[in-house]
């Protein structure tokens, strides 16, 4: 009797492997091919006709997504935006969406500047905030979008609340996962209808793969389920083979990167929370944050790797502070096995509620000591 894995680690490599690969190859083959061959009686041996509706290397990562997060079945993307969009454009003209106050820039741009022209209406709630969000609630609110923890201020919400309010309402709930991925929260499990990756972020881990997905709960309902595979074919905005290969590579070690990166986090979080040069720290495994109950609750095994501080009284301040660094790049994105950092503020839009003397980081899987060693030196 074959063993069935139970554990993450165990699942993460099981899901990935080329179990059926006649060359008796250990590692994943990449399928640049854009096109597959047609039997002469018109059909297709393989299953595969064109790689924008399939690809072998997509398929694979696919099947590994929902394997490793218990859905049931996932679609790839070209990237988390492509994924977000795709279930925006499932929505009909008319309809509202509740979005979190402390959302992603970009989230509150696309609803802004793309779907309004299709007179989509949004409504930009404080997600920590139950009340606001039963006031925020319309006949026509057809999706509750959930970011948590937020970004860059870390709030969290509380999903399982928020998913059973959107389900009374007749209202879909869907949880941008990308900070935690489901080696710290399972959406799915609380209840959500589908979570969202950036998988460019933690799941790829190496800074060098552009993609998203979506992981569908088997709950959630058919229409919209067959509604978001028909849009991914019909958009076309589909990873191509070598991303789809990379990010299927970075599930191996997702949890062992992860779990690096949520202890070293831990400790940075902490030392800033005692440096006198630090006004505030935004970290939900911290006593103090607002939200810590919850967040150990819905995040058992770490709140994850992404800090947000505050310095000084503006952003000279704070930009002041990056300069001094020597072993966290300034860059944008989050995830990769190296640290990054960035004044936030000014990659934002004019309604950014971000203050300006805030630093996002992105903690890697370097050593604690020297990541603590560069931020001492930066803030003396």
């Amino acid at each position: 009797m074959m063993t069935k894995p139970t554990q993450f680690e165990t699942r993460a490599i099981q899901a990935t492997e080329p179990h059926d690969d006649e060359t008796g190859s250990v590692a994943n083959a990449i399928y640049p091919s854009t096109t597959f061959k047609r039997e002469t009686d018109g059909t297709f041996k393989s299953g595969y006709i064109y790689s924008r509706k399939a690809n072998p290397n997509r398929s694979l990562l696919e099947s590994a997504l929902a394997t490793i997060e218990e859905g049931e079945f996932a679609l790839a993307f070209a990237s988390g935006m492509a994924a977000i969009n795709t279930v925006l454009q499932s929505l009909k003209p008319g309809d509202h969406v509740i979005v979190p106050d402390d959302a992603y820039y970009e989230v509150r741009r696309t609803l802004g500047e793309l779907f309004s022209t299709w007179h989509l209406a949004h409504t930009q709630v404080d997600m920590t905030d139950h009340e606001a969000i039963k006031a925020a609630i319309k006949p026509n609110t057809q999706l509750i979008w959930i970011e948590s923890p937020s970004n860059p201020l870390l709030k969290v919400t509380d999903i399982k609340t928020v998913a059973d309010l959107a389900h009374a309402n007749d209202a879909l709930c869907i949880v941008d996962n990308t900070w935690c991925t489901p080696v710290l929260q399972r959406p799915l499990a609380l209840g959500a209808d589908a979570v969202m990756y950036s998988t460019t972020k933690y799941y790829g881990g190496h800074s060098d793969s552009l993609s998203g997905a979506l992981v569908l709960n088997p709950a959630a309902p058919e229409s919209f389920k067959a509604q978001l595979k028909n849009i991914q074919n019909l958009s076309g905005a589909v990873p191509s083979a070598f991303d789809a290969w990379l990010i299927t590579r970075g599930i191996k070690t997702l949890k062992l990167r992860v779990m690096q990166q949520v202890s070293n986090a831990q400790k940075l979080a902490e030392f800033f929370a005692q440096h006198d040069a630090v006004d505030a720290v935004h970290f939900p495994d911290l006593a103090n944050h607002p939200q810590h109950e919850l967040a150990t609750r819905q995040m058992p095994d770490g709140c994850g790797a992404m800090i947000s501080i505050q310095v000084g009284s503006g952003r000279e301040a704070a930009m002041a502070v990056i300069a001094k660094l020597q072993l966290f790049t300034p860059a944008t994105s989050l995830g990769g096995v190296e640290s990054l950092v960035e004044h936030r503020k000014s990659v934002e839009d004019a309604l950014s509620q971000t203050p300006e003397n805030l630093i996002r980081i992105s903690v890697g899987i370097e050593h604690i000591d020297d990541l603590m060693a560069d931020w001492q030196n930066a803030l003396s």
